[in-house]
């Protein structure tokens, strides 16, 4: 099978791209090196020919702002309108678990719309929602860092290794499109604050945590419920601390 990953050297797609090349499909990850331009259009055609599958796990490198607004629905049209052409059957996207419950954030907004987007194209569809990445930990740190104080909320939130995401995205690959929304979680839930004070215990790192029930997640004021999946959701099975460890140790982290 041919598939076509968007954004395919990014945090998720490099991982997507390796492993359906194992499973032995033909994979082409479509990026701006590899002369693939979803914002414009260009060189779409040509990496959709023969093309069965396309999975969109691209991203913008802002969370916040106009840009960030801007990002997937401009792509999510060029892509879906060069699929028509090219008579894909299948079109996978990676979204987030909540994103209609954060108004506030850009990010969220233009994530919502591109789902909106794709549900209305006529072209076959998954949705997988995810929860938090573990890998994201440093950044959502970053994001809530202020003069050297990072402000956290108590937030539940349902983390999940990327690995099994990547699982959860190869299987949708060669099954048939489902035509609606699936969502994807970690295990166990912990509030925010938590993960992100074991991430600095584990890293040494020397900036304050201060637990802020009114600190903004990527511009977006979060409540009880915002991050975490409904009871349908797909449960990963690998936990935080075993990861971490894991991945201290270099030893592999995939179940």
């Amino acid at each position: 099978m041919r598939i076509v990953v968007i954004g395919g050297t990014g945090l998720i797609g490099a991982r997507l791209v390796d492993r359906l090349k194992q499973e032995g499909h033909v994979v082409f990850p479509a990026t701006r090196r590899t002369g693939v331009d979803t914002i414009t259009g260009q060189g779409l055609p040509a990496a959709l020919k023969n093309t069965e599958v396309v999975i969109d796990v691209s991203n913008t490198p802002a969370f916040t702002g106009p840009a960030s607004g801007h990002f997937f629905p401009e792509s999510t049209t060029h892509l879906l309108t060069a699929e028509k052409y090219a008579n894909v059957r299948h079109h996978i996207a990676l979204s987030v678990v909540g994103a209609e419950r954060m108004p506030d954030s850009d990010y969220m907004r233009s994530k919502l719309t591109q789902e909106t987007l794709i549900e209305a194209s006529g072209v076959p569809y998954t949705i997988l929602r995810s929860t938090q990445f573990f890998e994201l930990a440093a950044r959502i740190a970053n994001a809530g860092t202020i003069n050297e104080q990072v402000h956290i909320s108590q937030t539940p939130i349902q983390p999940i290794a990327a690995d099994e995401v990547v699982g959860a995205l190869a299987a949708l690959a060669v099954r048939p499109p489902q035509n609606a929304t699936i969502e994807i979680a970690g295990p166990e839930s912990m509030p925010m604050y938590e993960l992100i004070r074991y991430y600095l215990n584990e890293t040494e790192d020397s900036r304050q945590l201060v637990e802020d029930d009114h600190a903004l997640y990527f511009g977006a004021q979060l409540h009880p419920d915002t991050l975490l999946p409904g009871n349908d959701a797909i449960l990963g099975k690998i936990r935080f601390e075993d990861w971490y460890r894991r991945r201290a140790s270099g030893q592999a982290v995939v179940e």
